[in-house]
C-alpha cells in the first residue's frame, strides 16, 4: 500500500537508526559546533561522538537551533514518498525548530506547490517527541490520512512521559535556568536533578545523592503511572551504554513491555545535562 503521508521529524527525537530506516522518516538535523567546525547531529555525527568532543572541550562545545533550509531538505526528501507530509518538532518553548520547521513549510509552497505540509510541537523533547514522530509513522503506515496522522500524533502527545536522570549538575546553567554558580555548588555537593517535561518545558522534579538512587527514582516514577499494563519505553543515555543496557535489563525484567529499545541521548540535550545522563521515554497502552 502506498502511504498518503511522509514523517519528518528534528534530531533530536533520539530516534535510531533502524527505527528510521522501518517507517521512512526523515530527519532534520541540529547542528553542532566544536572548535571551528560544525556537525550535523545524526547526519554526519553519532551521539557518543559528539560526546567524545564534549568531554575534550566542554566549553568549545555548542549547539544551534535547526536551520530552516536543513528542514525545507527533509521536506523535499519526504515529497518523493507521499504527497502529505507531517512534521514533528520538540517543543516550541525550547527551541526554534518548530518556527523553522513553519518558515520552511512557507519556502516549500513555491518550491513543493502539490505537496501539503502539516507542523506539529510535540510539547516535549528526545524519545518523548520520538514516540510522537513513531505514532504518526505507525499511523501513515497503516495508510491513514494527513488529518488521521496528525490525531495519532496528538494523541501520543498527550500520554508520553519523558524523565532523565543528570549524573551532574555542572552543565545544567546552559539552559539558562539557574545561574552558573548554583550549577558549581550544586555540582559540589553532588546533586544529581531528575527531569521530565511538562507544558512544554523541561522541570526538576527531584534530587538525589547517587546513580543507584536516581535509576531507582526512575524506575518508580515509571511504575506509579504504567503498573502492570503493557508499557512503551525508550532508555536514552548520553556515552552510558553499559549502564542503558543494564537499565534496559531491569525494565524488561520487571515490566510488561510491548516495546523496548536503546538510543543515544541527543548531544544537543546533552550539552546542558553533561555525559552520564540516563532517560526514559514511555507510555502504556490503552
Amino acid at each position: 500500500m502506498k502511504r498518503k503521508v511522509a514523517i519528518v521529524a528534528d534530531s533530536i527525537a533520539c530516534l535510531t537508526r533502524e527505527l528510521v530506516e522501518q517507517y521512512g522518516i526523515k530527519i532534520a538535523p541540529i547542528s553542532l559546533y566544536f572548535g571551528d567546525r560544525v556537525y550535523k547531529d545524526w547526519v554526519d555525527i553519532t551521539p557518543d561522538e559528539a560526546y567524545e568532543l564534549f568531554l575534550k572541550d566542554p566549553e568549545s562545545f555548542k549547539t544551534s537551533g535547526i536551520n530552516p533550509g536543513d528542514c525545507l531538505e527533509a521536506y523535499r526528501e519526504a515529497s518523493k514518498q507521499a504527497k502529505s507530509i507531517l512534521c514533528v518538532t520538540l517543543s516550541a518553548k525550547l527551541s526554534v525548530a518548530y518556527q523553522s520547521a513553519l518558515e520552511a513549510k512557507e519556502r516549500a509552497k513555491v518550491e513543493l506547490p502539490q505537496t501539503s505540509i502539516e507542523v506539529l510541537d510535540s510539547q516535549t523533547v528526545t524519545a518523548a517527541e520520538g514516540f510522537v514522530a513513531l505514532a504518526a509513522a505507525r499511523a501513515a503506515e497503516g495508510g491513514k490520512s494527513l488529518a488521521e496522522v496528525v490525531k495519532a500524533a496528538e494523541e501520543m502527545r498527550d500520554k508520553v512521559t519523558f524523565l532523565a536522570f543528570l549524573d551532574t549538575i555542572r552543565h545544567v546553567y546552559r539552559t539558562g535556568r539557574i545561574p552558573k554558580i548554583a550549577a558549581q555548588a550544586g555540582s559540589m555537593l553532588n546533586i544529581k536533578p531528575i527531569l521530565t517535561s511538562s507544558s512544554g518545558l523541561v522541570r526538576f522534579i527531584g534530587a538525589v545523592r547517587s546513580r543507584e538512587q536516581g535509576i531507582e527514582k526512575l524506575l518508580k516514577i515509571m511504575r506509579d503511572k504504567v503498573g502492570q499494563n503493557l508499557v512503551h519505553v525508550a532508555v536514552m543515555h548520553a556515552y552510558a551504554l553499559e549502564e542503558a543496557e543494564r537499565l534496559k535489563e531491569r525494565i524488561s525484567s520487571e515490566f510488561n513491555c510491548a516495546e523496548l529499545w536503546i538510543t543515544g541521548f541527543s548531544p544537543v540535550m546533552g550539552y546542558a545535562t553533561g555525559t552520564g545522563t540516563l532517560g526514559l521515554a514511555f507510555y502504556k497502552e490503552d
